[in-house]
């Protein structure tokens, strides 16, 4: 394991925990000497077995079959390439590499290498998304002419996460919309027949801002801020009694209240959200054409009520709408008769709908066997590029022609013969 921290300890290394027929860690590399005791004694491993750094892995023998990297974004590629040279099989989290140039040498060196290459995309894994590509994927719905897909964040995770948190700065980690929704990428790249010809994207932080400040805010919510109904105050949240995982877990390694206060008190979130100083969006539209002339727009936002996922596909015979809420579920209606068919998810028996659990199951499976998995880096590589397109078009305010850029990221990853020169 490659980083202990919230993916690395909380949710893979406690499915091994909880799967110890499947598979088990016998070593840890994460330079926080507090997460690496964590987690090294979680796992019973032994002290040589934990290590502050890469260069201390690469220096033994191959340990084990595979290596899973949960480090930070920007960590991302340098902790592959070691894992590669080590000869491991990998899955690394999404995003691949915090920039498509980075993001397209992983690939690349995934053509070389002896180990394979696996991203955490686990809606791929998740039973509501699975059942959503079976629809589209049938034909029933006639030939898909238009596409809504909502990402809408609960606005104390947006302000958790890309406010206060690791991914309030594009320079410190990635865009926004590559680092939340490469997953959504991920869904439309995998569900639609025709890829993307076109796409402009609109977008900006409107509201985390040191103007939007309400009258009396102080530097930090545990200053003594006056102000009753500010939806953002960390105390509401952090402090509650009753929430003992995320997100607490993910602002200190001492969950008592002592611990939690001193996290408010001298970490980034404690910091009032409007002058915590993100440069991240809080909401973003990117508008897209397929080759075949349908269009698909996604948008992203951090301000809703409820973490919750909406999509809706129109084609010419029939019109699907899906929820992540409520457990997730999906109905069609057919344009001829009307009628409504509804399909509802099981309980969810871990995190993404079910998408956590799966995924490092078919992970592990792709190991042991030599086999495929659902989420391989060529796979992937789809869903990055048009992440990070989408916030060139953001930036640039141009229209980006997807065709043309598609061909160039895919040669330069080597997956098809170059025509250059």
């Amino acid at each position: 394991m490659v980083g202990a921290g919230q993916r690395g300890h909380h949710v893979y290394g406690r499915w091994l925990l909880d799967h110890p027929d499947r598979g088990r860690v016998v070593a840890v590399v994460e330079p926080d000497p507090i997460r690496r005791r964590l987690f090294g004694d979680a796992h019973a491993l032994a002290v040589d077995r934990r290590f502050d750094s890469l260069a201390e892995l690469e220096a033994r023998r191959r340990l084990a079959e595979a290596c899973i990297v949960a480090t930070p974004d920007r960590a991302h590629a340098e902790a592959v390439a070691a894992a590669f040279a080590a000869g491991y099989d990998v899955l690394v989290e999404k995003p691949l590499a915090h920039d498509l140039d980075s993001t397209v040498r992983l690939v690349a060196m995934a053509q070389q290498a002896s180990g394979s290459l696996h991203v955490a995309h686990v809606l791929r894994y998740a039973p509501l998304f699975r059942a959503l590509h079976e629809t589209v994927a049938d034909g029933g719905l006639g030939d898909i002419v238009s596409v809504t897909h909502r990402e809408n964040l609960w606005a104390f995770h947006m302000a958790h996460s890309f406010v206060r948190g690791n991914w309030s700065r594009a320079s410190a980690a990635t865009p926004m919309i590559v680092q939340k929704t490469c997953h959504d990428f991920d869904v439309l790249a995998w569900n639609l027949a025709s890829p993307v010809a076109r796409m402009t994207s609109f977008g900006s932080l409107r509201h985390f801002r040191p103007e939007n400040a309400p009258n009396g805010a102080t530097q930090r919510c545990t200053d003594g801020c006056p102000v009753s109904d500010c939806p953002f105050d960390a105390r509401r949240v952090y402090l509650d009694p009753a929430i003992s995982g995320w997100p607490v877990e993910a602002i200190t390694s001492d969950l008592s209240m002592e611990g939690r206060r001193r996290a408010l008190a001298e970490g980034p979130y404690g910091v009032c959200v409007y002058r915590a100083r993100s440069d991240v969006v809080d909401h973003q539209t990117v508008s897209m054409e397929l080759e075949d002339g349908a269009t698909v727009t996604l948008t992203m936002q951090g301000h809703s009520d409820v973490e919750e996922r909406t999509m809706r596909y129109d084609g010419t015979r029939a019109t699907l709408r899906a929820t992540t809420s409520g457990g997730g579920s999906i109905e069609v209606a057919d344009h001829l008769h009307r009628r409504r068919r509804r399909i509802d998810m099981p309980t969810a028996d871990s995190g993404h709908g079910g998408g956590d659990g799966r995924l490092m199951d078919e992970f592990l499976t792709a190991v042991a066997q030599g086999t495929p998995s659902a989420t391989e880096a060529t796979g992937a590589l789809e869903s990055h590029m048009l992440a990070f397109l989408a916030e060139e078009a953001r930036l640039s305010g141009r229209v980006i022609d997807v065709r043309a850029r598609r061909e160039a990221v895919r040669e330069d990853a080597g997956l098809v013969r170059s025509r250059r020169g």
